[in-house]
């Protein structure tokens, strides 16, 4: 499947961000790039898997409405704007993203399963196995997996065939037994075996959120063909906001109300999941997600590309408040 060729393409360009000599300004520019990258990889989602008029058309309705509901594209939009700071053109940055979040919802429907969370509802929605059933939201999440995949090995993402197997590799080792499956595997098992110590719970973590929120990072690197230099110092940055995220969700989950997640509260301590709420309290876990925070800002020094919007990234990774 070629998302490009489905009707309204991924055409446009993507939204240069300007600092400003001016805080507040310069904070009102990466929210406008920010929205509008966030409803251009919105509308290329919509395109990727349309009826065929067959009676399993149930399924692409079935990914779509995954792919939908908002969000906050934080994956999408990491993938984009570093694509774009290395010289990647609109189409293919688009591409990036879109297997990003591809694979994003695909984790999600199957955390959702009854068998995992058994969550009723995501971004004030029903999940996907309460609208339809268990069946259609495995298949549909199983789907989404591959559809990640295609989109990267396409060549319309990149010519060079070394540069696709390299991102389809990385994508595979992110979500994969060593990344985001090994974290929910860890998270699972602090249900039902409690105690983890602070590096147990920081391993399950990283690997949980962290992993692909690294990937995405990198993945723009690696589309822009960035040096192994830059590449490690985005790693570095990508590391330290993908763990500030994950403290971030705890916090929020511990803190915020159903309805400003969009799903229910409180569930990390119902279940009794590790967190590092559970090591350091409310203010220690928040200390940890600002430092990370400001770690990461740090990281981004040695870079030779334009660094204001990976900036911004920190801050709004940390200060969100869904």
């Amino acid at each position: 499947m070629s998302p490009e060729q489905t009707s309204g393409g991924f055409m446009g360009q993507t939204p240069q961000f300007e600092a400003s000599t001016n805080g507040a300004e310069e904070t009102e520019a990466f929210r406008a790039t920010m929205a509008d990258d966030v409803a251009a990889i919105s509308q290329a989602l919509d395109t990727l898997c349309p009826d065929e008029g067959l009676i399993e058309d149930r399924l692409p309705q079935a990914m779509r409405y995954a792919l939908g509901g908002g969000g906050k594209r934080v994956r999408g939009l990491l993938a984009l704007q570093t694509a774009r700071a290395y010289g990647v053109g609109r189409e293919r940055g688009l591409r990036l993203a879109c297997a990003l979040e591809a694979l994003h919802a695909y984790s999600l429907i199957h955390d959702d399963l009854p068998a995992m969370d058994n969550a009723e509802t995501r971004r004030g929605r029903p999940t996907l196995h309460v609208l339809h059933d268990e069946a259609t939201a495995v298949l549909a999440g199983d789907a989404l997996q591959a559809l990640a995949f295609e989109i990267l090995a396409d060549p319309q993402t990149a010519a060079q065939a070394e540069v696709r197997a390299e991102l389809c590799l990385g994508l595979a080792c992110a979500s994969g037994y060593k990344g985001m499956c090994g974290g929910q595997m860890l998270d699972m098992i602090a249900e039902s075996e409690p105690g983890f110590d602070r590096m147990t719970t920081r391993r399950l973590q990283a690997r949980k959120t962290g992993a692909l929120i690294a990937f995405a990072v990198e993945s723009g690197a690696i589309l822009g063909q960035a040096s192994v230099e830059e590449r490690q110092a985005l790693r570095r940055y990508a590391d330290r906001i993908g763990l500030c995220f994950q403290i971030t969700d705890d916090l929020l989950d511990a803190q915020a109300d159903e309805a400003t997640l969009g799903k229910p509260s409180g569930q990390d301590e119902a279940k009794g999941k590790a967190t590092f709420i559970t090591h350091y309290g409310l203010v220690g876990a928040q200390a940890k997600a600002q430092d990370l925070a400001r770690e990461a800002k740090l990281c981004l020094a040695p870079l030779s590309i334009e660094t204001h919007f990976l900036l911004h990234m920190a801050d709004f990774v940390f200060e969100r408040d869904h």
